[in-house]
């Protein structure tokens, strides 16, 4: 049995190709001591332990189990010597002389073609002159005469019912108070001086400013504030439109109508 160096697998006597891995198997010879089958490349007997190495180098004839071939080989027919070519004819060179130049025609010195021409440049024109700056008067405004543009705003006035008098509202006052002098706030609109004014608190209501509204409050009055004819209680307020009726205590006795020009 031949075992397979690759995959130890056993293979017959004589098989040249493992028949699991198809690794190529080692070849076979016989001890020359017992005559058991060993590798041919191996130093010693697996059988007996004798010396394959030393015999060799001895001279003992080691057997190689000849392996005979598959197929066939065919016998190749003789190859024909080849024929050496003929030797190429060398023709010495001609020397050249001024008279065959002559004779040919041919000038001994190479015709080169002409140079192409230069570059033609093309003139340049001379700068044109700079002319200055004509100064160029500027032209007035239609509406520079004017003066200086002033943004139109509204502004607010109460009408006094009872005298048509018509009170302007400060300009650029957050908070406008309106009742009697006092040392504690001093009144913005003062309406002592109207009929009535028996009946409105020293601090009665304040109209505040926000943007473009104008916002009526009750600031603890003792007749109370009303709005249309309706009371306006402490703590809330109401937006103020143009001919909104404002009466200054009960009775509408002290009344003003709100307007924006």
């Amino acid at each position: 049995m031949i075992v397979c160096p690759n995959c130890n697998h056993q293979n017959p006597d004589g098989a040249v190709q493992c028949e699991a891995c198809y690794t190529p198997l080692p070849t076979m010879m016989s001890c020359p001591n017992c005559g058991a089958s060993v590798q041919s490349d191996a130093s010693f007997c697996g059988q007996c332990g004798f010396n394959l190495r030393a015999a060799a180098a001895e001279g003992t004839e080691v057997s190689t189990p000849t392996v005979a071939p598959d197929f066939a080989i065919p016998d190749l027919p003789a190859v024909e010597p080849l024929v050496p070519p003929d030797p190429l004819p060398i023709t010495p060179p001609i020397a050249a002389t001024p008279d065959s130049f002559a004779t040919s025609g041919v000038s001994p010195v190479s015709e080169l073609p002409p140079p192409p021409p230069p570059p033609v440049t093309p003139p340049v024109a001379p700068p044109s002159p700079v002319m200055p700056p004509v100064a160029v008067p500027p032209v007035a405004s239609p509406t520079a005469s004017l003066g200086p543009t002033q943004l139109q705003t509204q502004r607010a006035s109460l009408l006094h019912v009872q005298t048509n008098q018509v009170v302007e509202l400060p300009q650029a006052l957050p908070v406008v108070h309106i009742g009697k002098p006092n040392d504690r706030i001093p009144p913005d609109i003062d309406v002592s001086g109207f009929p009535s004014s028996e009946i409105v608190s020293r601090v009665h209501a304040d109209i505040r400013v926000e943007g473009d509204a104008y916002y009526l409050e009750d600031v603890g009055s003792s007749n109370g504030t009303y709005v249309n004819n309706m009371p306006l209680p402490m703590g809330n307020r109401h937006r103020l439109r143009p001919g909104d009726r404002i009466s200054l205590g009960k009775g509408d006795r002290m009344t003003f109508l709100f307007q924006l020009s």
